[in-house]
């Protein structure tokens, strides 16, 4: 097999993000349900944008944080999503390139706008996500480069996009792709609420092998196994998957394999600020050291340490250049 050209390459959901603060109250009094992501209309969208507070707009979507982690940590990275012809699509594509990330992906010039996500961040830090999909649903296998994907050691695939039909069809393009050119897949579980959508398709595709690597956090995970007992739930998941990692938040997370059940802890913070993107910067971690051979416990504290970045400060993406800060925590051969 021919080295590849990209450590990580992420296939999902082009969308801006717009973050703002907002009280619990303000979530009862819009019908929003706390720590959850909600698909809207365009109507719904600017309702939502014309009754928040002062917002920050930054290029988003959970499996583009992830690459970006991934460049920061400097791994060579990719994406494919879908975009507009738009403004917001021109200032998706200018920021993740600006990351180092290849983004290639040809906007389209009619249809929906750009997606964006509305996203309340409450005092706790709990994220609030309120979703327009716009051109992001329109992500087709058409989209999808054989050349790419066969380029890539790991290709990373969000649960999100397993809403769209026509981007679920590309996910199973590139999986395939991917395995014919003996690359690893691998998928986020995204959020409990799209498992109870999908949970007998999800669980499909990681006892048939279609994933090789599989991220979820506690809830994804309960809900996956519709259970309350999180080591049973753990231990059918050993059964089934080839590699996992559940995220369990402060409590910090279990990889799972064939070689048993290993807990690493979550790395110290200073304060919670914004939990946007704590899993996908913790995906990113590991993948890189994945990708760079690292054994499962040093890359899911490489994935510990990209997480307690991004929960330090508001948005899902790193301030501060995680490469060096593996190096200043010894994780430097990592990235």
């Amino acid at each position: 097999m021919t080295r590849a050209l990209y450590d990580v390459l992420g296939i999902g959901n082009a969308i801006v993000d717009v973050i703002a603060r907002a009280e619990d109250g303000f979530l009862q009094t819009h019908g929003m349900q706390k720590g959850a992501m909600a698909l809207i209309d365009e109507e719904r969208a600017q309702a939502i944008y014309a009754a928040m507070g002062p917002a920050t707009e930054i290029s988003g979507g959970s499996a583009a944080n992830t690459i970006v982690g991934a460049a920061s940590l400097g791994a060579r990275a990719a994406f494919v999503g879908k975009v507009k012809d738009d403004e917001l699509g021109r200032h998706f594509a200018h920021d993740i390139r600006a990351a180092g990330v290849a983004f290639d992906s040809k906007a389209a010039l009619g249809g929906p706008s750009t997606a964006r996500c509305y996203i309340m961040v409450t005092p706790d830090g709990e994220r609030t996500m309120n979703t327009y999909l716009g051109a992001a649903q329109n992500l087709s296998p058409a989209d999808i480069s054989d050349e790419l994907i066969g380029a890539a050691e790991v290709t990373y695939l969000e649960g999100y996009l397993w809403d769209p039909p026509q981007a679920k069809e590309a996910f199973r393009k590139a999986a395939g792709i991917a395995h014919a050119a003996s690359r690893k897949v691998s998928l986020t579980l995204s959020d409990a609420f799209c498992v109870g959508r999908y949970r007998a398709e999800f669980l499909d595709l990681i006892r048939t092998g279609t994933i090789d690597i599989l991220f979820a956090n506690e809830k994804e995970l309960l809900a996956l196994y519709e259970t309350a007992d999180f080591a049973a739930a753990v231990a059918q998941l050993s059964q089934e998957a080839r590699l996992a990692v559940v995220t369990r938040s402060e409590k910090g997370c279990v990889v799972v394999s064939k070689q048993g059940v290993d807990a690493v802890p979550a790395h110290p913070i200073d304060g919670l600020v914004d939990a946007t993107g704590a899993g996908d910067l913790f995906a990113a971690g590991f993948l890189v050291g994945h990708s760079r051979g690292q054994d499962n416990k040093t890359a899911a504290r490489l994935g510990a340490l990209a997480a307690a970045e991004v929960i330090q400060h508001l948005g899902a993406r790193p301030q501060t250049p995680l490469r060096a800060l593996a190096k200043q925590h010894g994780l430097s051969s990592a990235g």
